[in-house]
């Protein structure tokens, strides 16, 4: 509401100001999704950015925001939500984070 009420026009980066590398970002994937999956490791494109760490200065000063959830404790969530939205997996919408229910 906040961006719709303002006058700054353009684009905002929303996103965790921690750098992660694609190995880190790979491995919290696996661990959340399925510890048994395979890490492929492919060349870089020529396009890929080497720095993966937004700059969230303009969301924060502009609309008084900043991430409140860390990628580890996020990325179940988003998981457990997808697959309820998808699936209609009870189950996982029930459980915590940490596996417990």
């Amino acid at each position: 509401m906040k961006l719709m009420e303002g006058d700054h026009v353009g684009p905002f980066n929303l996103g965790n100001p921690g750098e992660f590398t694609m190995l880190e970002l790979a491995k919290v994937v696996q661990d959340t999704i399925d510890p048994n999956a395979r890490i492929e490791f492919r060349a870089n494109t020529a396009d890929d950015p080497h720095k993966r760490k937004p700059d969230i200065t303009k969301a924060k000063e502009l609309l008084g925001w900043e991430p409140k959830v860390a990628l580890r404790n996020g990325l179940p969530l988003m998981v457990q939500d997808f697959r309820t939205r998808i699936f209609g997996d009870q189950k996982q919408q029930q459980q915590q984070p940490d596996g417990s229910e």
